[in-house]
């Protein structure tokens, strides 16, 4: 994609980790600087692809195929990123996606086991060069992540995963952070709400700063 003009902006990070109250702080944050973030998320972001979400998220007794899984993945995304993100960039905005492809290489690849050359192929056909200006990645050690995935009530077809699953998801994107330390900035979210949210004001001034450098 070489006309991107926007920012194009990933919240990652497993199950419990505080993506959601974070995502409203970030919509927060770049409203006040007038930036008129769009905020998505994936599995989904169009009608089409949250009906791919719904189809991957619920629980059904059929074993579902690894690969079939990580192709749903990489269909929500396609369209996602044709009717949605990338005109949005080639506008000049800010987009804010809940998750990305780093998600996938974290779920399908690391904790799945599917072949990572697999993902990387999809990656460069569904996406062409386009990737995220800045990723935002929230660790949490497991424990901690299950006690307030706990507390949601009915767990969807990847939260009631277990432990070994989360380790090798976790595991997997701190790889990803330590592949690409200069688009990743990795932020400890068994901190208070308040210091994590001033670990990301921090991130994202940074990153504004930087990019308004002649």
């Amino acid at each position: 994609m070489q006309n991107k003009k926007g920012v194009f902006i990933t919240l990652e990070g497993s199950e419990g980790v505080g993506k959601s109250t974070n995502l409203a702080f970030i919509q927060h944050w770049l409203s006040e600087r007038g930036l008129q973030p769009v905020m998505t998320r994936e599995p989904g972001g169009t009608p089409m692809a949250e009906e791919i979400r719904t189809l991957l998220l619920q629980k059904r007794q059929e074993t579902v195929s690894d690969k079939a899984e990580l192709l749903l993945m990489f269909a929500a995304r396609a369209q996602h990123l044709d009717t949605h993100i990338i005109p949005l960039l080639t506008e000049g905005r800010c987009v804010v996606s809940d998750r990305f492809t780093d998600a996938t290489y974290a779920y399908q690849g690391y904790a799945r086991g599917v072949d990572m050359s697999w993902i990387t192929q999809l990656e460069t056909l569904v996406q062409s060069d386009l990737r995220p200006d800045l990723t935002i990645l929230l660790d949490l050690d497991i424990e901690t992540a299950f006690k307030r995935v706990a507390r949601r009530g009915e767990a969807d077809r990847f939260e009631q995963e277990k432990t070994d699953f989360f380790d090798k998801v976790r595991s997997g994107y701190l790889d990803r952070a330590r592949q690409e330390p200069d688009r990743f900035a990795v932020i400890d979210a068994s901190q208070s709400i308040e210091t994590v949210q001033h670990s990301i004001a921090d991130v994202l001034a940074d990153f504004f700063d930087t990019r308004a450098e002649p």
